[in-house]
């Protein structure tokens, strides 16, 4: 059996951190992409003492809705089109604007004065060189909006956050806090500021500023460098398992897998695993990266190690290293607590949000 094990209490766990961080700021919580993979079902629970969610797309803020949350949903790319913006309004969901097409539909289809979508995230781009106005489109956008009623929050998102020292973050900072308070004097009003993802969070805490947008550390996943998610007091929120479902001792000299990649020293003891690229383990890895078997007789944990090229139903261990208790059916974490997702993502040169979100839909889900 494939299985992916969501685990919600981590999920509250890791937005307690959050919000030890950043205890002044309201949350908006990152559910998008299926909330990293994790099933926005299974994580909208969890996440209610946030103070809204973000969304990338129309139809993933529509499932939140869906599902029952009332608060906040912010839809960070804003409207893909003028029908959106109006089912946007209709669905009190709100809205990032970040280029001319959006300012105009914004303009000209004003939202009732109670309504969510009145409250505009207005995107500034200081270096990211993505999605926003710059800073001479931006105040005269600001002025527009303000007077036809909105209420505005100035947002921008950053390049480098995860590596502390990169040169580009200052640079990002001080163009952020300096149009704030332009914005702030220019149109007379009191604009929020979102600045920081996850990484920010933990790398710039002076500058949290009204909302924080946290994403990967809800998950469990490290969104810095230079600490891991253990040192910063997160969670695992998913445990991805399979099961062995033969065994063989393979010979010295003989090789396994497609390409006979891995050509075995001595006779060593293997299990095939019931798991593959099919189901989003990554084919790339190589030979130094391991898995945790979990014995029948005294329910241990034991590293073994991948060996051979990852199939697409099937990956190859090395039990050798396992006393006893190994038998068709032993469960096998390929991630979770031990390896953490974060350490299999650097062994296949990725990151873990791109492990996450590309699990298929074959592995059955269940709640921890």
């Amino acid at each position: 059996m494939r299985t992916i094990t969501i685990k919600p209490a981590a999920i509250t766990h890791n937005l307690n951190q959050v919000k030890k961080l950043a205890p002044t700021s309201k949350v908006l919580a990152m559910v998008k992409a299926n909330a990293y993979g994790h099933g926005v079902a299974a994580v909208l629970p969890a996440l209610q003492q946030a103070d809204g969610v973000g969304v990338a797309t129309l139809i993933e803020a529509l499932e939140a809705r869906k599902l029952g949350w009332d608060k906040t949903i912010g839809l960070i790319e804003g409207a893909f089109t003028v029908n959106e913006w109006l089912q946007a309004i209709e669905h009190d969901i709100s809205c990032v604007i970040h280029h001319a097409p959006q300012l105009t539909w914004a303009l000209a289809h004003i939202p009732p004065i109670n309504s969510a979508t009145r409250v505009v995230w207005l995107k500034y781009n200081t270096g990211m060189n993505r999605l926003g106005f710059n800073e001479q489109t931006l105040i005269p956008a600001a002025k527009l909006l303000h007077h036809a009623g909105y209420q505005l929050i100035l947002t921008t998102h950053f390049a480098n956050a995860d590596n502390h020292s990169h040169p580009l973050n200052a640079i990002q900072i001080q163009r952020f806090n300096d149009m704030l308070s332009t914005l702030r004097e220019t149109i007379n009003c009191d604009v929020k500021g979102s600045l920081c993802n996850s990484a920010g969070i933990v790398n710039f805490s002076k500058h949290h500023h009204d909302w924080v947008r946290p994403g990967i550390m809800l998950y469990g996943s490290a969104p810095v460098i230079d600490q891991s998610a253990c040192e910063l007091n997160l969670q695992p929120a998913m445990e991805f398992s399979a099961q062995i479902i033969a065994l063989q001792t393979v010979n010295a000299g003989d090789t396994i897998g497609y390409g006979s990649r891995w050509l075995a020293q001595q006779d060593t003891k293997t299990a095939l695993v019931s798991i593959g690229y099919g189901d989003g383990y990554p084919r790339i890895i190589g030979d130094d990266v391991y898995v945790s078997v979990i014995d029948t007789i005294n329910h241990k944990s034991y590293p073994c190690a991948v060996i051979g090229r990852v199939a697409m139903d099937m990956i190859v261990i090395d039990v050798s290293n396992v006393p006893e208790g190994i038998a068709l059916n032993s469960k096998v974490i390929l991630w979770g607590d031990t390896p953490h997702v974060d350490e299999v993502a650097a062994h296949a040169g990725t990151i873990s949000y791109e492990l996450l979100c590309r699990l298929s839909l074959r592995p059955q889900r269940l709640q921890g």
